[in-house]
């Protein structure tokens, strides 16, 4: 599996689908299969070069609950699968990838928080200095103070 890029882009696919006269064509010369998340998770933590121990402490998540995730017990959340990703060490593409699989909203631009997610993701920003970032601009932080 290719973790930080897809070899077609999902327009180009659609477009091929859209063209298509026969689906078991497409399906079979495109290689569509479904993907889940805890492959993909696997995927990134060996492109990375990471443990989940390692994951749990950077994204700030306890690590039963990255252990769960990792292993299909349970499915993060939306806000922690974004402090997966930064665990994860994931770039933003990564990130919506995670997000898809996680069957959450992809990180929107037009969206304020999301925005600040996004160019902290871009600019190499960690969990912690994305959630100062946050804080700073009066938005809700990934790690809540419960």
């Amino acid at each position: 599996m290719t973790v930080a890029h897809e070899p077609r882009l999902t327009e180009e696919l659609l477009d091929r689908l859209l063209a298509a006269d026969d689906i078991d064509a497409y399906l079979s010369e495109e290689r569509i299969v479904d993907h889940d998340l805890t492959d993909y998770l696997r995927a990134l933590l060996d492109a990375h070069g990471l443990k989940r121990a390692a994951v749990a402490r950077e994204s700030g998540l306890n690590p039963t609950v990255v252990y769960d995730i990792f292993a299909g017990k349970s499915r993060p959340g939306r806000d922690h699968a974004i402090m997966l990703a930064f665990g994860l060490d994931c770039d933003v593409r990564e990130t919506q990838r995670l997000l898809r699989l996680a069957g959450v909203s992809e990180l929107w631009c037009r969206q304020r928080r999301d925005a600040i997610i996004i160019w902290c993701i871009r600019n190499g920003f960690d969990r912690a200095a994305t959630d100062d970032e946050l804080y700073r601009l009066d938005e809700p932080t990934l790690l809540r103070a419960d």
